[in-house]
């Protein structure tokens, strides 16, 4: 009997061992549902507790939250449960039991469920970390990074190590998550060489990576956006793929991934429109202030009138809910529509005036600048700006900041400058970087001209500060090193102060760089010299050779950016013909691939050189292609899409006069009457003073016709007819300067699609143009292309074209009534004789 007693106990021991070693307590936070029923398991088995079950249970408390829309989640809630307290208590006590991907977990989870970045427990979790960090899994480190980045250790020593350790090993990593991750975290610390290695890692990994992955591909166009390199063929990969989600996607994420593309001047067709159909059908679904927010932002400027009064009327009825935060969105979105609903602006205002204490200072310079340009009335409210932005200034040590502050403060009517604020920024003067200094130039000269004290004392503080502002340039030129720092730094600068005191000595650096020009670089630098009209033949042959050399480097998009200052400026190097031969064979087999209103200006561009590919001619011009052009001009801003659909009209032009064998019809007319209807505009003192001598050179002003419509609607000066004799030629009826109620001068013109009178045989038809700086580069005498392709197709029109340029006419040789007619004879008649 004892024996088989035995033996059931074994038996039962045997059959029952599995129950025996099971972890009930585990098993039970395994199969919780909710917070409260994690908290109940944590409370009835304290003692019981292992480093594993504390892990376990953290771990559960955020998939819960992470299931939960942001407005929804309870960070705060859970962590005032006090058996929330006896997770971080045993957590703390733990620490040297977790292996690494329980501590770094650990360390995720509770950063997650808003656990302050100075807490004990976090801190000594960073600190473990951190012993660990040489032998931690790629997958910890890079979820490590993230909590670095989560608690502002960005530039820290420590993300400095983790760079480190992921330069030594990147061609290790093979999980495209795990590498997106690591790049946004340690993407302020990179270097040049570590951020190519980066892209081109991430572009491998990218060719065999599941597409349903979205948010790899969207942290990898984040990483551009921050070190602010747009690399194209990454770019189109990303941006096929997310072309694939968009129909998926909500509005928070169209809303990031379109602010990345802005910040790195990628606009593609297809994404737009997609975006478009996207946002229009989450409308209806958009009803919380969070995500009609942004909807508003994105949709707005690219939606229909009808659309845009929809989403305004949804704005009025949703104004008394929103945050801070959505309030300034908004508003920011009536600005960039130029929206003239007072009703919501007013609302809007009213709930930024009762959130003004929230904001930082960056969102209230945008506040300003904002209802300053909606042109918003209310002198109460900028007055209680101005107060915030001074205070701000005041206390702040940022050159950026302060640079920006002071610009907004420049932009509203007061008195004079307080001394605080010309002190705070003479302070940081010395910091600013070449963008910073030009904009601290542009606000010095609006307070200048706001201190009444200024005109009788000319030493005055502003006269110090810019020469301070002066010393500071010339001396970051001359210790500029990097060409691809320095370009950075050129991308926004223009305006007077830069181009008088900078631009030379920019030029100087430039050239002294110039070894560094290579195929990356090209079209920043092609890109600067067109903005600032500086025609610089070093630095321009220079492009030209590199150009020629690297073709197959340099991505198709930026053929354009790259022949500009050769076409805009009319540059005709040595190179020239090769340089725009390899260029046109460059981008001809991506033409299908082109944004329309890119493609538009490269061939305009072209057509400015005299060049024009007749594929692309023929691809502009075809249906398909003009019809996809108006679609993406719908969802443009209003001043691109004028801008655009006038250089269409341009190259129109263009193709009809200079390549008519193309067979390209001309159907801009109505277009060019109705832009003439709306762009009538004054004379200068110049152009009457020329009116009226060429009326006594030629015997009479009625032998002299002003503001001149031709055929294809060029509007030329003056015109004027000399027979085969060289005897004026009066007209039959007298066109005269008329003065509007104004006092202004308005000349009358003639329609472009009039039939001119036929000339008698040996008689020449003249088109007399003033030409003024903007016909010429701004270092030089040397006329602009577009000028020279206008003389070019008033020439096929039949007309001697006498070109009268403004430094020839303003000289002192020309100082008096007879020098100028005279001047005006040898005009003429040289004409007529070559």
């Amino acid at each position: 009997m004892f024996r088989l007693r035995c033996g059931n106990s074994f038996l039962r021991r045997f059959l029952h061992g599995g129950t025996v070693n099971r972890d009930q307590v585990l098993e039970q936070l395994q199969v919780c549902s909710a917070e409260d029923q994690v908290f109940d398991v944590v409370g009835k088995n304290k003692a019981k507790l292992t480093v594993n079950h504390v892990c376990t249970a953290l771990g559960k408390l955020w998939q819960f939250q992470k299931l939960k829309p942001h407005m929804l989640r309870i960070g705060e809630v859970i962590q005032s449960d006090p058996q929330f307290l006896t997770l971080r208590v045993l957590a703390e006590n733990k620490i040297a039991l977790m292996d690494d991907f329980m501590l770094v977990d650990t360390l995720y989870c509770l950063l997650r469920l808003n656990v302050e970045k100075h807490d004990s427990l976090v801190q000594q979790l960073v600190s473990e970390a951190w012993l660990r960090l040489d032998r931690l899994p790629m997958a910890s480190l890079s979820k490590f990074s993230i909590c670095l980045s989560n608690q502002q250790f960005q530039q820290s020593p420590l993300m400095g190590q983790i760079t480190s350790i992921v330069d030594q090993r990147l061609s290790s990593i093979d999980d495209i998550r795990i590498l997106t991750s690591l790049m946004i975290s340690i993407s302020f610390l990179v270097s040049p060489r570590l951020q190519e290695a980066l892209i081109s890692r991430a572009d491998h990994l990218l060719c065999n990576m599941d597409p349903s992955q979205f948010n790899n591909v969207r942290r990898l166009v984040q990483f551009l956006r921050i070190v602010k390199h747009s690399y194209r063929p990454l770019l189109e990969k990303c941006n096929k793929i997310i072309l694939g989600h968009i129909p998926r996607l909500d509005a928070e994420n169209i809303s990031m991934i379109m602010g990345f593309y802005e910040s790195l001047q990628f606009n593609n067709y297809d994404c737009r429109l997609a975006v478009k159909q996207r946002l229009i059908e989450l409308i209806d679904s958009s009803s919380d202030p969070f995500n009609f927010t942004k909807v508003f932002a994105r949709l707005a400027p690219m939606a229909s009138q009808e659309t845009r009064e929809g989403l305004e009327n949804t704005a009025l009825l949703l104004a008394d809910e929103l945050n801070a935060h959505q309030a300034l969105a908004i508003a920011e979105t009536l600005e960039e529509i130029q929206s003239r609903n007072l009703i919501l602006l007013n609302k809007i205002t009213a709930v930024i005036q009762r959130n003004l204490h929230v904001y930082k200072p960056v969102e209230v310079a945008r506040i300003t600048q904002t209802l300053f340009l909606l042109k918003y009335q209310n002198t109460e409210l900028f007055a209680q700006l101005r107060t915030i932005l001074v205070n701000f200034l005041l206390r702040s040590v940022l050159p950026y900041e302060v640079t920006m502050l002071n610009r907004v403060l420049s932009m509203l009517p007061s008195p004079q400058l307080d001394d605080g604020v010309f002190s705070r920024v003479d302070a940081v003067v010395s910091q600013c970087n070449l963008n910073d200094l030009n904009t601290i130039s542009f606000s010095v000269a609006k307070w200048v001209r706001n201190d009444a004290s200024y005109r009788y004392n000319t030493p005055s503080k502003f006269v110090g500060l810019l020469q301070t502002i002066n010393r500071c340039g010339h001396e970051r030129l001359q210790k500029a090193v990097r060409l691809d720092s320095l370009l950075d730094d050129l991308r926004h600068v223009s305006g007077k102060w830069f181009e008088e005191m900078l631009l030379e000595e920019t030029m100087v650096t430039l050239k002294r760089m110039m070894d560094q020009i290579n195929w990356t670089n090209v079209p920043g630098l092609s890109l600067f010299l067109t903005r600032m009209n500086h025609i610089c033949p070093p630095l321009m042959n220079r492009i030209a050779s590199v150009t020629i050399k690297d073709i197959d480097k340099i991505h198709h998009s930026a053929i354009y950016a790259t022949l500009l200052p050769f076409s805009v400026l009319n540059y005709d190097t040595a190179q020239a013909d090769e340089l725009f031969e390899v260029c046109i064979q460059r981008f001809t087999p991506h033409i299908s691939s082109y944004d329309p209103h890119l493609l538009v200006l490269l061939a305009l561009n072209l057509a400015m050189a005299d060049c024009f590919p007749e594929e692309l001619v023929r691809e502009i011009f075809s249906i398909d292609f003009l019809r996809k052009l108006d679609t993406q001009l719908e969802t443009l801003p209003d001043l691109f899409n004028m801008r655009i659909r006038l250089r269409l009209m341009e190259l129109n032009r263009a193709v009809c006069l200079e390549c008519p064998e193309f067979l390209v019809p001309w159907f801009h007319g109505r277009y060019c009457q109705q832009f003439q209807i709306n762009g009538k505009g004054s004379v200068s003192p110049v152009q009457q003073q020329i009116h009226k001598m060429l009326g006594e050179v030629l015997g009479g002003i009625n032998c002299v016709q002003v503001a001149v419509v031709t055929p294809y609607f060029y509007t030329i000066d003056f015109e004027c007819i000399l027979d085969k004799h060289l005897q004026p030629m009066p007209y039959s009826q007298l066109n005269t300067l008329q003065l509007s109620d104004r006092g202004k001068v308005h000349w009358e013109t003639r329609s472009g699609e009039s039939n001119r009178d036929e000339l008698p045989a040996g008689a020449r038809r003249f088109a007399v143009d003033f030409l003024d700086s903007k016909s010429f580069c701004n270092n030089s005498h040397h006329m602009k292309g577009e000028e020279l392709m206008r003389k070019r197709h008033l020439e096929i029109l039949g007309y001697r074209v006498v070109q009268i340029p403004h430094f020839e006419w303003n000289s002192m040789e020309l100082s008096t009534p007879d020098a100028w007619k005279q001047y005006l004879k040898k005009k003429l008649f040289k004409e007529l004789s070559s």
